[in-house]
C-alpha cells in the first residue's frame, strides 16, 4: 500500500514536470528575441531532467542522492508582483516574471508535498525537487530584474 502511495505522488510530480515542459515550449513559440528563446530552451531542458529523474526514481533506478540541495537566493519578486496574463507576454521582462511565478508554484508544490510525508527517502526527494525549483526561480527573477531594469550608460 505504501509503495502505491509513493508511486502516486511521483506520478503526480512527473505530470507536473510534463506540464512545465509544455508550458515553456508553448511560450518559446511566441515571436521573441533569440536569447529569450535560448533561455526558455534551457529551462525546458531542466524540466526534462526533473522528469527523467522522477521516472528513474519511481522505477528504482535512482535514489534521492542523485539530487543535491541547492542554496538559492529568494529575491521574492514573484511574491510581490502580479503574474502577467500569457496573452500579454511579448517581452523578456514579462516572460521571466511569468516563469518566476511558475517556478514559485512548483517550489511550493514540492515543499508542501514533502511536509505531508514523514522523514524518509520520499520526503528527502521532494525537498530536493523543491530546492531545484527555487534555484530556477532565482534564475528567472535575476533575468527579470536585468530585463526590466537594464543597466544604463549613466550608472
Amino acid at each position: 500500500m505504501q509503495d502505491k502511495k509513493i508511486s502516486e505522488v511521483i506520478d503526480m510530480a512527473i505530470q507536473r514536470e510534463e506540464d512545465a515542459i509544455t508550458f515553456y515550449r508553448e511560450l518559446s513559440n511566441k515571436p521573441l528575441d533569440q536569447s529569450i528563446k535560448d533561455t526558455l530552451e534551457w529551462i525546458t531542458g531542466e524540466e526534462k531532467k526533473h522528469k527523467a529523474f522522477l521516472v528513474n526514481y519511481r522505477e528504482g533506478r535512482q535514489g534521492p542522492d542523485a539530487l543535491t540541495m541547492r542554496a538559492s537566493l529568494n529575491y521574492k519578486i514573484a511574491e510581490h508582483l502580479e503574474e502577467p496574463p500569457i496573452e500579454t507576454v511579448m517581452d523578456g521582462a514579462n516572460i521571466f516574471l511569468m516563469a518566476s511565478h511558475r517556478e514559485l508554484k512548483s517550489y511550493k508544490f514540492y515543499s508542501e508535498l514533502a511536509h505531508l510525508h514523514p522523514e524518509g527517502k520520499l520526503r528527502t526527494t521532494l525537498l530536493k525537487m523543491a530546492s531545484e525549483e527555487l534555484a530556477h526561480k532565482e534564475k528567472m527573477e535575476y533575468l527579470y530584474s536585468n530585463a526590466a531594469f537594464p543597466q544604463t550608460a549613466g550608472g
